[in-house]
């Protein structure tokens, strides 16, 4: 199974993560932040990730370190589950309708971290969480996983639809390219032979 396990503790936050690519899709997310925790209940429900995930951060200030640094633990996560990246797809891409959004990622698994968003989120909050963290959060997940993550909304004028199909999308996408292919168990996709 590949799995990891991350602790990062700062003034700000402190996390505990743990998460398997090769799981059923089961989550327990405490974070502080209820829109926080309903999106990544669904990102590991739609990536068919196991996901536990603990902070404690300081949202009396507001959201936005405790968004941050759950995307960077996040990432971390991946980038330590996929060890050597052999027998992975490498690729995965979905186009994904949330009512009237319709959002659209591409990952590849590359070693080169980079976050392309072509997002137009209307509303500056959904509940007490500011949309302009969905942002924040992705950059922080990329940067990390050393992936490179391409969103983008095609279609969509509900921030919380917009936001729900991003996550979605972006586990199928991720689903998709950290897929274990047994035929390829001691190939690395790439004709550099790392990523």
């Amino acid at each position: 199974m590949r799995t990891a396990n991350i602790v990062r503790k700062t003034a700000e936050t402190d996390i505990t993560l743990t998460l398997c690519l090769d799981g059923k899709g089961e989550s327990q997310i405490q974070t502080g932040c209820g829109f926080l925790d309903h999106m990544l209940t669904l990102f590991a429900k739609h990536g068919h990730f196991d996901l536990q995930v603990h902070c404690v951060g300081d949202t009396h200030v507001d959201y936005h370190h405790t968004v941050e640094d759950v995307g960077i633990c996040l990432g971390k996560a991946f980038y330590q589950a996929l060890g050597d990246k052999k027998g992975i797809h490498r690729y995965g891409s979905m186009i994904l309708p949330m009512d009237e959004s319709v959002m659209l990622s591409a990952v590849d698994i590359s070693g080169r971290s980079g976050f392309y968003p072509i997002l137009n989120i209307p509303s500056p909050k959904v509940g007490d969480f500011d949309t302009e963290l969905c942002q924040e959060f992705w950059i922080a997940f990329a940067r990390d996983a050393g992936i490179t993550l391409h969103l983008q909304q095609l279609a969509g004028t509900n921030s919380h639809h917009i936001i729900e199909g991003a996550f979605k999308s972006v586990a199928r996408s991720l689903a998709a390219a950290v897929k274990f292919d047994a035929e390829f168990a001691n190939e690395v996709m790439s004709t550099k032979g790392v990523l």
